[in-house]
């Protein structure tokens, strides 16, 4: 059963997670467990303390990162080199239920915070360990940060201009992010299999394996089955953006009906069964033609123009909206997706609600992202250390 303090009603209220992870992949797995309710302890050193929280501009010392980020947890500031300090978070973790670093392999046994030293103080403890590599291989000792992972993973390729053959970078941390969403997702699942057999276990997940695996299924198509040539693989990718007479557009067919309604909206009816794009094995093999006539035809109106055209053959296709349209958007405002709140010290912000609904057990925004151990006295307080004792610790530096 769950040994933490239940502070809402989201589906894993009542669980407690450690959480020691810095930067984004970690730190962002834990957000949204604390988005479903866990109470999250984020340990941080005193002084810098987490370095988002040295990235971005800073509105009294919570940039903007790291405010959404590390929502719905509290902070404490731990030396963690020092035993005191240790001691303490070992306290911590006798009544947790997941422990989550992303140290580089072999960093937290050295420190003292490895599975098997902290098993013996909690045997059915979730521990969590989040890599670049993995514990073996050539590239465990590399320091990784989510370049890297572009690079290594085949992401960076997938994305060559396909005019100039230069790979691109995506201009989002997408390794950091897939990695948070198959971590979060794998300590739930291990949070269910030990509430069926009694049992903790250890989750290892590496960046590269978490990016190689999300991108597989069309990014590496070519590769699947090991008859393939790599002929394919190797071909440039396009995207499926279109400059209209006053902006920007995206549109594509798929199926038969849709390259139907496609042909009869840019006024082509003759594409349909053209030989070089009747089926969607041509359209495939002939990709480079029909982008290019889609996109001749698309630059002669306005965006408004073809979409009232392209929705009325029921082809799917959107404006490229900027990113300050896109929190004015009909369909987001709908949503209601965008929560504004005032930040008890950053002032006022807006950022996304928990993407996924719970009719039974809603999950919410409880808490706002903490100052460097903000919840430090509070936390020492939970754990039974007298007011002499963490007066004590903090006049060592061990606590902040």
């Amino acid at each position: 059963m769950p040994s933490g303090t239940a502070n809402n009603s989201g589906p894993l209220s009542g669980y407690r997670i450690v959480d020691v992870t810095q930067m984004l992949s970690g730190p962002m797995a834990t957000m949204m467990l604390g988005d479903q309710g866990a109470d999250v302890v984020k340990v941080e050193p005193p002084g810098i303390g987490d370095l988002t929280r040295a990235m971005g501009a800073s509105k009294h010392g919570i940039p903007p990162a790291f405010a959404v980020i590390n929502r719905n947890k509290r902070s404490i500031a731990l030396d963690l080199k020092d035993h005191r300090g240790l001691a303490v978070l070992k306290h911590l973790v006798a009544g947790a239920d997941v422990f989550v670093q992303n140290f580089r392999p072999g960093r937290a046994e050295r420190m003292g915070i490895g599975e098997r030293e902290l098993r013996r103080i909690k045997p059915d403890l979730i521990y969590v360990s989040i890599s670049g590599f993995g514990e073996k291989g050539p590239y465990v000792e590399k320091r990784v940060y989510d370049p890297v992972i572009q690079a290594l993973s085949g992401l960076a390729a997938i994305q060559t201009d396909y005019k100039t053959g230069r790979p691109q970078m995506m201009r989002l941390i997408i390794p950091d992010k897939v990695s948070a969403l198959t971590a979060a997702q794998a300590i739930t699942a291990a949070l269910l299999a030990r509430e069926r057999t009694g049992e903790g276990q250890h989750v290892r997940l590496a960046m590269l394996d978490a990016v190689i695996s999300f991108l597989w299924p069309e990014g590496m198509a070519d590769l699947t089955f090991t008859s393939s040539t790599t002929q394919g693989a190797r071909r440039r990718s396009r995207d499926l953006i279109f400059e209209t007479a006053d902006g920007y557009i995206t549109c594509g067919a798929n199926s038969n009906a849709e390259w139907k309604g496609l042909a009869k909206a840019l006024g082509h009816p003759e594409w349909i069964d053209d030989p070089r794009f009747n089926t969607v094995a041509a359209r495939i093999r002939n990709v480079s033609e029909r982008l290019d006539l889609t996109a001749e035809i698309l630059a002669t109106k306005t965006s408004a123009e073809w979409l009232a055209k392209l929705e009325a053959n029921d082809v799917p296709c959107a404006p490229v909206l900027s990113r300050e349209e896109v929190i004015r958007d009909a369909q987001v405002v709908a949503n209601e997706l965008i929560v504004e709140s005032n930040h008890p010290h950053a002032g006022p912000m807006r950022q996304p609600r928990p993407a996924a609904r719970f009719d039974k057990t809603p999950a919410g925004l409880h808490r706002p992202a903490p100052l460097l151990g903000e919840h430090s006295d509070e936390i020492l307080k939970q754990l039974g250390i007298g007011a002499q004792a963490a007066a004590e610790l903090r006049a060592a530096g061990v606590v902040a």
